[in-house]
């Protein structure tokens, strides 16, 4: 595994870039659920890019912020970074931000129920709606105490009571209306304690291939493969079986609408055209997704008929 780096060592001014680089450059990120592994070093001027079964080789060009790096050939595959964040293009697709390990998208939402609160995180302030004050929202200054690969915990002060709020990187479950997010998170005010959720649900779906093992129960056919990505713009694609297919989906609370969809017409055996037909027709009825205990993508139908997919190894669609 390759060693997570300081900011700085991405942090490199345009002009640097022009020329060799006298120290290796390396990081790990994650991208939505997509791990990357960015490595440099000081006999050559190009970084590699490492995920799943794949590395592409990147060259330096003059950025005007931050340290940009692009694929001879390909401007439509390029990487970018500034501090502890980075912004990875593969093909013109754009992947989720890219996050050094414990850290937070910004801005960064969190919440809680009973009672509820509301916080956010950006630029250096935190804006919160304190427990049981429904109607106001107070901004004030807060500072990071702790930074690891779990989360970060900041500090503030409101009305002279101190104000911490924990952040982990763990999958956590919606008191109330049952959604999933990708970090736990912890409100202390005072000497009271409150729980809840925080960061953005897309980055639980984005970033990975998710390959179908499972529709309603009945397995698919050895050898076939049936995928679904998130990607960009709420856009959903993959293979269906024998075509490829394409669509929209929208998270809503706890659930989510897939469609309309549509796919190529290519005809294949007459068992695979009935797994696709099974499978499309699934996908668009589907109103309920979840992450399982080991990883799984769960998309569920009114009716209780679900598609089970897990985490593809290697980059093939």
């Amino acid at each position: 595994m390759l060693s997570v780096v300081t900011a700085a060592s991405l942090a490199i001014s345009a002009c640097s870039f022009l020329s060799k680089t006298s120290q290796p450059v390396s990081a790990s990120y994650a991208c939505g659920q997509l791990d990357i592994a960015v490595s440099g070093t000081d006999d050559s001027d190009l970084i590699s890019i490492d995920y799943l079964d794949r590395r592409i080789l990147l060259k330096p060009e003059v950025s005007a912020s931050g340290a940009l790096y692009v694929a001879p050939g390909d401007d439509q595959t390029r990487f970018w970074s500034k501090g502890e964040k980075a912004t990875l293009t593969v093909k013109g697709q754009t992947y989720p931000e890219c996050l050094q390990p414990g850290d937070l998208e910004m801005p960064f939402e969190a919440r809680g129920n009973e009672p509820f609160w509301h916080a956010t995180l950006e630029g250096g302030e935190l804006l919160i709606t304190r427990p049981f004050e429904e109607q106001g929202t107070r901004r004030v200054p807060v500072e990071v105490k702790t930074a690891n690969r779990h989360g970060r915990t900041f500090v503030a002060t409101l009305a002279d009571l101190p104000i911490t709020l924990t952040v982990a990187r763990q999958l956590c479950d919606d008191s109330m209306s049952g959604a999933q997010y990708p970090a736990q998170v912890r409100l202390q005010v005072g000497d009271d304690e409150f729980r809840g959720c925080g960061g953005d649900r897309q980055r639980l779906l984005r970033g990975a291939i998710w390959v179908v093992e499972d529709l309603a129960g009945a397995g698919i056919i050895d050898r076939s493969r049936i995928t679904i990505e998130f990607l960009e713009g709420n856009r959903i694609a993959g293979r269906a079986s024998c075509n490829r297919y394409t669509g929209t989906y929208e998270l809503r609370g706890e659930g989510m609408a897939i469609g309309p969809l549509v796919s190529t017409r290519m005809a294949c055996a007459p068992a695979l055209m009935n797994q696709e037909e099974r499978f499309l027709n699934l996908l668009d009825q589907v109103s309920s997704v979840r992450i399982g205990q080991q990883g799984q993508l769960l998309l569920s139908t009114p009716g209780g008929e679900s598609i089970r997919a897990f985490q593809s190894d290697h980059d093939s669609p």
